[in-house]
Parts: structure tokens; sequence; C-alpha cells
């Protein structure tokens, strides 16, 4: 299939200058996003950025007040109709009727999206057999666990095999478990060839699981790139850990001294950090400068960023979008 096209990359989703008000707020400025076809597209924002905006809109649940968007090749106002079918959205709290068994809200969302008869039949059990929950098919669902009910909601969004897939924090309050089967299910799902815009809070989920991030923030696309691209933007991470509370005022001054960059302060640990692109910052330099000025340490180290360690560097800020 071909949707819209840039350059000679393929995009499944493609918008350019969204906005969307509600009354005196402005929750979306101007967004532009493209997810290439047949990847899985993290995006990430702060509280008030315009994540959760910016899905009800490609989604067809708000209107954009400018701009324009097109979902697997169909104009979002124009053909409203033909972006609901090729789509499938899983929100972040199940849709599932609870007082149904698990093969009846499955046959439900066939009815519902017009397969009738043997197809609809078929293709909820085919879901149930792919997502584990044949042997749980005929219980009503309020008996099932948190995550039996979110690969049923999952399961229900995928009734019409879409082409996109938006899935809104998906793991929200599962076990590691119950995670790691909805992350295989993704995986699975982008080898088949099915975009997914993921939205999650937990950012080792978007690191596992993306090979592109979009962070939003303040209503527009701040920064787009894989998370190695984005992990290389901010350099590495030194930590020292010091041995008694008075000496990290001295150990913040030596980091300070080298990287030239604020160092962060967590009281409870003793530890003072930073986040520094100079590639001449080795560990042994590190311990010599933090020695020399006696600080007295029970560790340090010198790592790569993490994915929250971009977050929290590059948006300023320290909660995520629930």
């Amino acid at each position: 299939m071909r949707y819209g096209r840039h350059m000679t990359t393929t995009y499944a989703v493609l918008s350019e200058g969204l906005e969307k008000r509600f009354g005196e707020v402005r929750a979306l400025q101007g967004l532009d996003l493209a997810v290439a076809e047949g990847r899985v597209c993290g995006v990430l924002g702060p509280n008030g950025a315009g994540k959760t905006t910016a899905v009800r809109l490609l989604t067809t649940l708000l209107r954009p007040d400018a701009g324009s968007a097109r979902v697997a090749g169909h104009d979002l106002v124009r053909e409203p109709a033909a972006v609901r079918g090729a789509i499938g959205v899983t929100g972040q709290y199940a849709s599932v009727d609870g007082d149904l068994t698990g093969r009846e809200n499955l046959r439900l969302f066939a009815k519902l999206h017009r397969m009738r008869g043997p197809t609809g039949r078929t293709r909820a059990d085919e879901l149930l057999d792919r997502f584990g929950l044949t042997e749980a098919a005929d219980r009503p669902t309020s008996t099932y666990s948190g995550g039996m009910r979110r690969r049923l909601d999952l399961a229900a969004s995928l009734v019409t095999r879409p082409a996109v897939l938006f899935l809104d924090e998906p793991t929200t309050g599962l076990d590691p478990h119950s995670r790691n089967q909805i992350w295989e299910t993704v995986r699975a799902l982008k080898s088949e060839g099915t975009t997914v815009l993921l939205t999650t809070q937990y950012l080792e989920e978007a690191d596992q699981l993306a090979d592109d991030i979009v962070l939003v923030d303040h209503g527009r696309t701040a920064h787009t790139g894989s998370p190695a691209e984005l992990k290389a933007l901010i350099g590495s991470c030194a930590e020292v850990v010091v041995a008694h509370p008075d000496a990290m005022s001295g150990a913040a001054a030596v980091l300070d001294q080298l990287t030239g960059s604020e160092p962060a302060f967590d009281e409870e640990r003793r530890a003072v950090g930073v986040v520094t692109t100079d590639p001449t910052l080795t560990l042994p330099r590190l311990v010599r400068e933090l020695d020399a000025a006696g600080v007295p340490l029970l560790d340090a180290s010198l790592r790569p960023p993490t994915l929250e360690d971009v977050f929290l560097r590059l948006t300023d800020r320290k909660e995520l979008v629930t």
C-alpha cells in the first residue's frame, strides 16, 4: 500500500501544522508528524504537551482547527469514515464489556465492523487463539485478569486488520509478564507490516519498541529521531555518590568545572549527576579530579544516556503524559 509521500519515504501518518484550541487553551500549535509505513513510532511528551489531543485528532475523535493530515492515505477532514475504516485504536482503558464473554465481545466488534456470519465468528476465533485466550473465551470478561483484558482489548482493535494501529498507554497497570506479552504482539504486528503509533509513559517501553520517537512539547514537535539518535544529542551521563551529604557541593563543583553543565542532586542517595556532550570526559579523569578536590567517594560512573535522561533534558520537566 502507498499512502502519503515525502521525498523517498512512504508515510502512513503525515500531518502538517495541526492546530486545536479548547477555549483560550492552544493544545496544538502547528504539530508536524510523520510516521513511516511499517514502523513503530513512539510519541512522548510532558503533561499538557498536546500528545493526547494529537492522537484524538488523528483517530477522528476531534476535528482540527487548522492544518492537514493524512492517515493510511485518507484525508483526516474530508474522509473521516475512510480513516476510521483503516485504523485500530486501543485506549488507556479496556473497552470490552465485562458482562459479555471474550468470544461475545470479539463477535460484537466484528458485527460493528459489518463482518457478519461465519466471517466474523472465524475472525473472533483467530484472535482468541492468537492472544492466548481460547481457554477463557466463554467466561465473562469481568473474571479476566488485567493482562487478559488488555490482550482482549488489543484483539478487538485488530478485528479488521488495520493498516495503522494507535496504542495509547497499552501496558498501564500490567505486571512484567503481561507487559512482555503486549510487547511481543507489537513486534509481531510490525513484522506483518502494520504501522504502530504508540503513546506511553514507560520510557523503557518506547526504547524497546519504537523505531522512531517524536517528542511533543507545547503543542509542537520538539524533537524527532530514533532512540539512538536522540540519546546522541545529549552525550553521556556522569554520576557521583559521596560518602556524606556535606560532600555533595564539592562533587557538584568538580562536575560543573569539568563539563560546564548544571549538576542535579539526589539528596536521598547522596548522588550528584550531570549530562555532558564533552567527548574528553572519561571515568579515570573524573575520579582523579574528585580525588584531587578531596571529595570522599562511594561510587562514580559514566554511562550512555537512557531515554528518560533524554526526556528530562530535552523537555526540562519531571512529569510524563498519562
